[in-house]
């Protein structure tokens, strides 16, 4: 089956689907295999429920050789087809990676471009070698700008994404300290991201830069980019980043943008939202617009305020650059109540994890704060870092709930920051504060 084939099978269904419990009628099941399974077994179950075409590569396997098409592997099928579909619409696509940020900015991007044209994007986090084909899969000849979030856990993955989407415009939040086990160190981490400059400047296309940022600013220096920072960078949008507040908020000229996110952090994020806006020819009071509407969900720097306590939920990720953050913004929140940390293990830190997690110890400790508890095991490795009374371990979630009969007594009149990498999960707290 060759290109041409399968983008008339993409072309007469509705949709795509790698999962047999998601199938829609007349959609085009791609049987992808993982490590502990062969949806190649799902291929009649598949058009059972309703799939017109089934993309697979099991010969073994096929019993309708009229619906069952063979390729030589199918997830690789799966990412041709997305970067054929990419060609034939011919629109502009922004690619958007970093350590710490990319989903949040991500929606901050669409939130702002959405004002003045047809946008769509990454859904969700649906950024690996899956989700980048299945997300330009879902741009169409109504699409105006696509927008492509890209994750990596190791190198050339950046890479490989690039080829698929063929960005023209991109931009990384940052390089931090994640995923240091798969890029064997910070230097991989910075490695790994730039292959989206690398693909940028191999390709004559063009960044979007904070400038503030010395190895992003150094990086692209030269090659074609649109910059934004302090009035020190001479960017192309000069943003001020307004601290000590509670709400992340900037200021361009006579104009100040508060949002609905926490964080130094966002705030640069929403200057990364607002430059881009302002290249697309989105006017300033637009883009202050989509950020005032912009109301963070899936546990992402959301404020949960009750008669009793206020929580800043920070759960759906954590690494030690973005624990670091968010504990110095909580640190210099202005508050009324004294305050409480609840920070779970960072995976995936490999030979590093046990320095890193002794630093964020170290960090809490020198802040202003009644309480501490430290989950997951290995937090619990390094207790020994402190003898302070105010903090306390526990190997797991479940540990530290039973540990109090009432959690939300132990939490009322404080400010409470949780935050911990998603395996923790630690927003379950918030089902047993209600």
């Amino acid at each position: 089956m060759n290109i041409q084939e399968l983008y008339s099978c993409f072309t007469e269904a509705d949709g795509i689907a790698i999962d047999t419990r998601n199938i829609t009628p007349n959609s085009l099941f791609f049987a992808l295999k993982g490590d502990n399974f062969d949806a190649n077994e799902f291929a009649q179950e598949a058009l059972d429920k309703g799939a017109r075409y089934v993309i697979m590569d099991n010969p073994k396997l096929v019993t309708d050789r009229d619906k069952m098409f063979l390729v030589p592997n199918a997830l690789q099928a799966l990412q041709q087809l997305a970067n054929y579909h990419r060609q034939q619409l011919g629109l502009p696509i922004i690619a958007l990676t970093g350590s710490n940020g990319k989903t949040t900015t991500k929606e901050l991007i669409k939130a702002v471009l959405s004002r003045k044209y047809n946008v769509k994007a990454t859904q969700g986090n649906y950024n690996n070698h899956i989700g980048v084909p299945l997300t330009l899969l879902q741009f169409d000849d109504e699409t105006d700008i696509g927008i492509v979030e890209m994750g990596a856990n190791h190198l050339n993955e950046i890479a490989l994404l690039c080829t698929i989407a063929q960005p023209d415009y991109g931009y990384i939040t940052n390089f931090g300290k994640a995923h240091l086990e798969g890029f064997g160190g910070f230097e991989g981490v910075i490695k790994g991201k730039s292959e989206l400059y690398d693909y940028l400047e191999d390709n004559h296309k063009m960044a979007f830069v904070n400038a503030d940022d010395p190895r992003q600013d150094a990086k692209t220096i030269t090659f074609s980019r649109y910059t934004f920072g302090s009035k020190e960078t001479e960017a192309n949008l000069e943003v001020e980043i307004i601290t000590n507040t509670e709400l992340a908020t900037i200021q361009l000229g006579e104009q100040r943008l508060t949002s609905h996110l926490t964080g130094q952090y966002n705030a640069t994020n929403m200057a990364a939202a607002v430059a881009i806006g302002q290249y697309f020819g989105v006017s300033l009071e637009e883009a202050n617009q989509a950020i005032q509407a912009y109301i963070p969900t899936n546990n992402r720097s959301q404020w949960i305020k009750q008669e009793s306590f206020t929580i800043l939920l920070d759960a759906y990720n954590a690494n030690p650059s973005s624990m670091e953050l968010s504990v110095a913004n909580f640190d210099q929140l202005p508050s009324t109540s004294p305050k409480i940390y609840i920070l779970g293990d960072m995976f995936e830190l490999g030979e590093a994890s046990e320095k890193e997690h002794k630093n964020i110890i170290q960090q809490v400790e020198d802040t202003t704060f009644e309480k501490a508890f430290f989950i997951g095991k290995e937090f619990s490795k390094v207790k020994d870092t402190t003898t302070s009374t105010a903090i306390t371990f526990f190997e797991t979630l479940p540990d530290f709930l039973a540990a109090y009969g009432d959690v939300a007594q132990i939490l009322a009149h404080h400010t409470v920051l949780i935050k911990g990498s998603r395996g923790m999960a630690l927003e379950k707290i918030i089902s047993f504060l209600k």
